[in-house]
């Protein structure tokens, strides 16, 4: 097992990753929440019926109350609506502020639950338990939770964190190939960023990584969180720091918007984001060419990234709609080497248009050759 340790400013937690933990969950999580009564499973139907049973039977077996609330699956459902369903069931399942919330499954849910968590009776304590390669690698850590609304992605949410995140590896063995090939495009993103080492290794390992091969996929895993725990821990609230960690997402998340959540998984949203973070930095002459060429080249091998319908103009006005505008300004991390971003400032709507056309560009070609 690797335990990987969180040391934020209001939080502390470990994250642990290993095979085989889920029916140890409640035992490891019963020190921390000593008084917990009840005990609400969220999770999707499909979860529920391949890993809940451990989850459940570990804590039914310290004698706590155990409920399932169903979520599900997909981006479509993370939305206000969804969260005023859970927040009526607890009610009328008698939750108090003696409850624990466990997150049981991808980065949507958890991003859900731990917003319920915040702000059922003004705050319980909560587990994530990612099951996705995603929500593993990135968004179980980190304490941003929350939901979309029509005008954009996160736009409502909080900063509250887990108790702990258990990773068991076991889960990622009922993944679709294309989930779990969305989900390395956050690790793609940790080693541009910040790690370069993790970067070759995912380079040096793609096929094996592709293949899901439990070991080198731990290696993965486990970088990328410490990653994101080195970057959380210096920078909490995203005032500074924490930031870089929106490489592609600004784009990405427009493309989501624009495609009605449905046409793209999160991460792959995320690849074609990156793709034009890349365009953007090389028209700025920050970016070598070959050193493009190589992120390029990484993101698209855990593809093949999908098309997707949506006008270059219109994903530039969606850009505007993104949480991380600031007095009006928005913020675009731009690679200048692998390892390293620069945050951007003063990017023109002229210049960040040409980066999307040309980013489409490319997804149109990448379509001609595989239709």
């Amino acid at each position: 097992m690797s335990d990987i340790r969180v040391e934020a400013a209001s939080a502390s937690y470990t994250v642990h990753v290993d095979r085989n933990i889920l029916a140890s969950i409640a035992e490891r999580t019963a020190p921390f929440a000593k008084k917990i009564s009840q005990v609400f499973i969220v999770t999707s139907p499909e979860i529920d019926l391949l890993w809940a049973g451990p989850v459940r039977n570990g804590f039914e077996a310290l004698g706590k109350q155990v409920t399932t609330l169903l979520i599900p699956a997909g981006e479509s459902h993370k939305r206000m609506t969804t969260i005023e369903r859970l927040l009526e069931e607890l009610a009328q399942h008698g939750a108090d502020r003696d409850t624990l919330l466990v997150a049981l499954g991808g980065g949507v849910l958890g991003d859900m639950t731990g917003f319920l968590a915040a702000i059922w009776m003004r705050g319980v304590p909560f587990i994530q338990v990612p099951t996705t390669l995603l929500s593993q690698v990135d968004s179980s850590v980190g304490g941003k939770t929350g939901a979309n609304l029509a005008a954009g992605k996160n736009l409502v949410g909080a900063f509250y964190h887990p108790l702990a995140v258990f990773a068991d590896l076991d889960t990622l063995s009922t993944l679709p190939p294309r989930e779990l090939h969305a989900g390395l495009q956050e690790s793609v993103k940790a080693g541009v960023i910040r790690y370069p080492n993790l970067f070759d290794f995912m380079e040096a390992n793609a096929e094996a990584i592709c293949n899901g091969d439990l070991a080198v996929l731990q290696s993965v895993i486990e970088e990328s969180i410490r990653m994101k725990a080195e970057v959380v821990e210096e920078d909490e609230r995203e005032s500074g720091l924490r930031m870089i960690l929106n490489f592609g997402h600004t784009v990405g998340h427009a493309i989501e918007a624009a495609t009605g959540y449905k046409q793209l998984l999160h991460g792959e949203a995320i690849g074609w984001g990156m793709i034009a973070a890349v365009r953007l930095a090389q028209s700025r002459n920050l970016l070598d060419e070959a050193t493009a060429s190589r992120i390029t080249k990484l993101v698209h091998a855990f593809g093949p990234l999908p098309p997707f319908e949506a006008e270059a103009q219109r994903l530039v006005t969606l850009t505007g709609s993104d949480k991380k505008k600031r007095s009006g300004t928005l913020s675009f991390i731009l690679p200048t080497s692998i390892g390293t971003v620069d945050i951007v400032r003063d990017v023109t709507e002229a210049e960040l248009l040409a980066a999307v056309e040309s980013m489409l560009t490319e997804m149109r070609a990448a379509n001609a050759v595989t239709a």
